[in-house]
């Protein structure tokens, strides 16, 4: 399921890496140290968290950087800009690989011409009652 919507948003970045879904072999072990790492810098935060996607080098099978970030002051500062339309799928978080799920849907509806992203900035939003949106930038 998804709906249209804005992308806006100023983070403080806590940490970020360099990968690629499909040629790091290391990608699901790196992803994970990062959040681990972050999630030690966050024990007592109640707010959302967001996993953000940027620089990228061509499209989804390309490198990408992932920040993870909260909003408030502090620097780095990853600054989201604001873009006129994306589309927000949400995930199914009764589903433990709902994440995985939610964006190899994202990819599908990109492969048959569904979806047309800009590839500037798409973010995950944690939210502290376990729900989670994806945001997806579009042309």
């Amino acid at each position: 399921m998804y709906t249209k919507g804005r992308l806006q948003v100023q983070l403080f970045l806590l940490d970020s890496i360099r990968t690629n879904n499909f040629n790091d072999e290391r990608v699901m072990e790196k992803i994970g140290a990062l959040w681990k790492e972050v999630s030690r810098k966050l024990a007592s935060h109640r707010d959302c968290i967001y996993g953000v996607y940027y620089d990228y080098a061509s499209d989804y099978k390309g490198d990408y950087t992932l920040g993870i970030g909260i909003e408030g002051d502090g620097s780095p500062r990853l600054d989201v800009p604001d873009t006129e339309s994306c589309r927000i799928f949400k995930v199914d978080n009764k589903d433990a690989q709902g994440l995985l799920h939610a964006w190899k849907q994202i990819w599908a509806l990109e492969e048959a011409g569904e979806l047309r992203r800009a590839y500037t900035f798409d973010y995950e939003k944690y939210y502290p009652s376990g729900e989670i949106e994806i945001y997806i930038a579009l042309k």
